[in-house]
Formats: C-alpha cells, structure tokens, sequence
C-alpha cells in the first residue's frame, strides 16, 4: 500500500486536486506544545489526549479517533509498503516529522519526504500553504527517500526533543550531512529556545504596536519567528500568558 501523512486537514484538497494516488493520514497534532514525554506510546496518546481536552475544551474519545489512531497506525505497516511524508520545514512540522519516523523506525516501509519546493528563501517557513494541486503533484515528483540511516537520525531528533535535551538536538543537527533535512540547524537552535524566545519576540510586539489584538500581532510574529511555525492558536496563548 502507499500512504500520504499530511501535515494538517489544510493541505487535504489541493492533495486530491493533484491526483497523487494512496491512503490519506492527517496529522492533526501540534506535538511542540504540551506534555510529551512518556514511558511507552499508550501513555503517550492518554497524556496527550488530557491535554488537548485541558487546553481546547475537546473530546478525550474523539482525541484517540481523530488524532491517535491516525497516527499510530504507521507502527503497523510493513516493509511492502510506502510511506510519503509531506511535512515543512519550520519547528512545527519539524518535530511532527521527527515523531513519524520514530513510529516508523522499525517497520521497514520505504519512506519518502514530500517538500514545499519551490519557494523563494524567506518564504521557507510557509510550507504548503497556497499550494495549489498542480505544485502538490510537482513536489511529489521530486520527493526525497529516506534511507534506514536518515529515518533513525529522524528518530533520534524525535526522543532527544521528547526529552528536551536540546543539546542533543543541536549535535545531531550539526553532523547531519543530508540533504532530506533542510535548515536543520536552524530549527534545532530555534528548539533550544523555544520555551523563552517566542514569548519575548511576542512581547516585544506588542510593546512596539502597543496592541495585543492576535490580527496585528500573529502577522509581525510570523516574520519575525516564522521559524516556530506557530498558528494563531499558539500564539494568541502566548498574548495571553503575557496579559496574565
């Protein structure tokens, strides 16, 4: 079988506009904010589905349908199958990604990288967005596999951000020598501030446009940390722990 994991229901119709054929999984997590360390993937999805119900007021079940299951289904695929993951670039997706190929590690599928080529350099971290079919279907036709090697580098990052050894994310980013992780190093340093940096850059904006509204500071916030990858959920969380 082919699988396409891609990185939120945003992307879904300009996917089936471009006519690429497969199974379809949504990863609809934001797995940079929240609990994720935990000792085995069962106590994973439970702890993240408290979370989410904590957070956003939603259905712990609906959780475990929607997100989960989704998901955790790559554990299960064989070494007959395909997967393509279409993921961004920007801490965000990043450490999505990471987390996929650590389900994946040890399946043996043949695993693919599908990236928003195409875009000029300071719009890297705008991934996907405004891709229409015909630019899906081009980045599919120059995806990238990731050898066995690459998929464990993937699942490394994945269990030393887990853990917030960002030291560890910094070092792996530094020896990686692949082309299947542009602006690697970028993230990784973008990780290793992230409980501090996007809080100030948010503060920062607020003091210069002397407004908290989220439609005059998520833009700036996009170009000034467009690195984060941050929507406006995780933003406007940000306006609001500064009001607080």
């Amino acid at each position: 079988m082919i699988y396409h994991v891609l990185p939120g229901d945003a992307q879904l119709d300009a996917f089936k506009q471009s006519g690429t054929q497969g199974e379809v999984i949504i990863c609809r997590e934001a797995l940079i904010h929240g609990p994720i360390d935990a000792p085995d993937l069962e106590q994973f999805w439970d702890t993240r589905a408290r979370y989410i119900v904590a957070e956003y007021g939603e259905d712990e079940i609906a959780y475990h349908d929607n997100v989960a299951r989704e998901l955790a289904g790559l554990q299960e695929l064989e070494d007959t199958d395909e997967v393509n993951l279409w993921f961004e670039y920007e801490l965000f997706c990043s450490v999505n990604l990471w987390f996929c190929l650590s389900l994946l590690k040890d399946t043996g599928a043949t695993v693919y990288r599908v990236e928003p080529l195409g875009r000029d350099v300071e719009e890297r971290w705008n991934g996907f967005g405004g891709f229409t079919g015909e630019e899906m279907r081009a980045a599919f036709a120059l995806r990238t596999h990731l050898s066995p090697e690459q998929v464990a580098l993937g699942a490394d990052l994945w269990e030393s951000y887990r853990t917030k050894n960002y030291p560890s994310v910094k070092r792996l980013a530094e020896k990686c020598d692949t082309d299947c992780f542009p602006y690697l190093r970028e993230v990784a340093a973008a990780a290793a501030e992230q409980d501090i940096h996007p809080k100030e850059v948010v503060k920062e904006i607020i003091a210069g446009i002397g407004s908290r509204e989220l439609n005059e500071v998520f833009p700036e916030f996009k170009k000034r940390a467009g690195v984060y990858g941050y929507g406006d959920l995780q933003v406007q969380h940000l306006i609001d722990q500064l009001s607080s």
